[in-house]
């Protein structure tokens, strides 16, 4: 191999070792015992698996996964569902203020997460919802985010193709679900991947919703392992943290082939 093409080969191994480098020392810290979890040993010098089965057995950390799976799940589902509708109504379809109203979806992305805290839980409060799975889920039903991505793909789709479905005979939603939705599987994936990432790991809204230990979520509930600096089970949050990582590792693996499709496809559909 020419020196020349060489160097981007070294920059993508050194960057590959910096990313995978923590998840090593996870998998590592999560196979020690609690005395050796500060060894620097990468390898650990007595693997154990005791770490795991105390989690299993000692813990609800099967409930807190099985919440975070189905408050993932429902939700990636509804925003999918219901952005992608959204944004093809508002690319497609000419009415008065549609352009006032994509610019109001747009506008709630400028609203800090943080600001929107106290009226979510006013409304949780207000409708019974606090403490609940519905509580968690609401605030993450539909995104500006995901509107406006869709809306931005939704844009490319050619009048002419859609125009030429409505003379066949096709209604609305055959027209989105037939035709508009096989030609942004790639904006639809990345959207997918982008939900179940931001839900699983959500953390502040469901700590603040949610009393009962038996409904918290992964994150909350692995946070309850570190009590404190002196006290913090590092041993026991890393072995959550590896087993979490798995169904991220799934989706992706599932929808990224999507992705890499829809770029190699481009322009020959």
């Amino acid at each position: 191999m020419k020196r020349s093409k060489l160097w981007p080969y070294l920059l993508l191994i050194i960057g590959a070792v910096v990313m995978v480098f923590p998840f090593v020392w996870m998998l590592s810290t999560s196979l020690k015992a609690p005395m050796d979890i500060f060894n620097l040993n990468i390898i650990p010098e007595s693997p154990t698996l005791e770490n795991y089965k105390h989690i299993f057995e000692e813990s609800l950390f099967l409930r807190w996964f099985l919440n975070s799976i189905i408050i993932a799940i429902i939700t990636t589902i509804s925003v999918l569902f219901f952005d992608t509708l959204v944004g093809y109504i508002i690319a497609k379809f000419s009415f008065v203020g549609r352009t006032v109203l994509f610019i109001m979806i747009l506008s709630t992305l400028m609203v800090p997460t943080e600001m929107l805290i106290i009226p979510w839980y006013m409304m949780s409060s207000d409708f019974g919802w606090t403490d609940t799975y519905w509580g968690i889920l609401f605030p993450g039903l539909m995104t500006g985010f995901g509107v406006f991505l869709m809306r931005q793909f939704m844009e490319k789709i050619p009048d002419d193709l859609i125009n030429a479905a409505r003379i066949d005979g096709m209604n609305e939603f055959a027209i989105f679900f037939k035709v508009a939705i096989p030609q942004v599987w790639p904006a639809i994936s990345a959207l997918g991947i982008f939900t179940f990432l931001s839900n699983w790991n959500a953390f502040l809204w469901p700590l603040i919703v949610i009393e009962s230990s038996g409904l918290r979520t992964l994150p909350v509930g692995l946070s309850f392992f570190s009590s404190g600096e002196a006290e913090s089970k590092w041993h026991l949050i890393m072995t959550g943290a590896t087993i979490s990582v798995i169904p991220l590792i799934l989706v992706f693996i599932l929808l990224q082939r999507h992705i890499i499709k829809g770029i190699t496809l481009t322009g020959m559909k």
